[in-house]
């Protein structure tokens, strides 16, 4: 029998079970999943990446006739 994979709560530290014992995976309860979710909506966390420029605009669609 293999046991469950332990990974640390990305919020808390805690050990957390890697299954269906776990509801809140890869959190250890609903209130460090809760404070993860606040923390994006209040951008405190940001993926890397290029910022589009100020006068960014959705290309054109193609306005060629096909036939």
């Amino acid at each position: 029998m293999t046991q469950a994979r332990i990974v640390n709560c990305p919020q808390c530290g805690k050990p957390v079970p890697w299954g269906p014992q776990s509801p809140f995976r890869p959190f250890c309860s609903e209130r460090c999943k809760k404070i993860d979710l606040g923390a994006w909506a209040n951008d405190e966390y940001r993926i890397p990446g290029t910022a589009p420029p100020d006068d960014f605009s959705a290309p054109e669609p193609d306005a060629t006739p096909r036939g």
